[in-house]
């Protein structure tokens, strides 16, 4: 497919065009405080209930985070119900964060969000921009449930990370969470067909402090110049 005259990258379309909303632009956040202070909690203060207004300020915040074509394939279960609480704790080896923290956040992603009206996503985009990735978007995912699936999962661990951070900076610990069972938490929520879990993330107000990091390796032995040694 080919732009009239000539082919452009869209990344260098969408940088003739970009600008920061004008909220994030002027959010005081420390970004080396909260993540050098994050860490995964396990104990949270039961009675405690995180605002209303609170929350959505979290959530608007979480949907900022960035997804491939912006297909936006986040989805977002809030599990309000004790009851509903206590049934996925007890599929959950029994963690106590689960019914205890303020929120629960069931992170999903619906692996055909980029077939739902996806010129929706770019509504607001230049023609010349919708023109090249609205069809774009179905050439990259059709037929492909590996690439779905693995877009999925980087969509939500982005979000999630952006969740954990705003929550520090809202004054909330958090606790990710994978050790769970995956098909059973699934029934409990009724989860959609094409939908599947990347996470959990519980949110509160900690009451004890985490184990002090048990071994963080080197930066050197993480980071690798140009290529890999054979």
């Amino acid at each position: 497919m080919h732009l009239k005259g000539h082919r452009r990258s869209p990344h260098v379309l969408l940088a003739q065009h970009a600008h920061l909303p004008e909220k994030l632009e002027k959010l005081p956040m420390n970004v080396s405080e909260a993540i050098s202070t994050r860490r995964a909690i396990k104990w949270y203060d039961a009675d405690h209930k995180m605002p209303e207004d609170t929350f959505r300020e979290l959530m608007e915040h979480a949907i900022l985070s960035p997804t491939a074509f912006n297909i936006q394939n986040w989805r977002f279960l809030r599990v309000r119900d004790p009851e509903q609480r206590k049934a996925i704790r007890a599929v959950a080896w029994g963690q106590a964060q689960v019914t205890d923290a303020s929120e629960l956040l069931v992170l999903c992603f619906d692996t055909k969000a980029w077939s739902r009206e996806p010129e929706s996503y770019w509504r607001n985009a230049p023609k010349e921009v919708q023109d090249f990735l609205v069809p774009a978007i179905a050439q990259y995912y059709e037929g492909k449930p590996q690439v779905e699936r693995d877009e999925g999962m980087r969509s939500c661990g982005l979000a999630g990370m952006a969740i954990m951070l705003m929550a520090k900076e809202l004054g909330y610990d958090s606790c990710p969470m994978d050790g769970f069972d995956y098909e059973a938490v699934a029934e409990i929520v009724k989860l959609p067909p094409d939908y599947e879990i990347a996470f959990m993330i519980a949110i509160g107000k900690g009451t004890k402090a985490a184990w002090p990091k048990p071994g963080q390796l080197p930066l050197d032995d993480v980071v690798v110049e140009d290529r890999f040694e054979v």
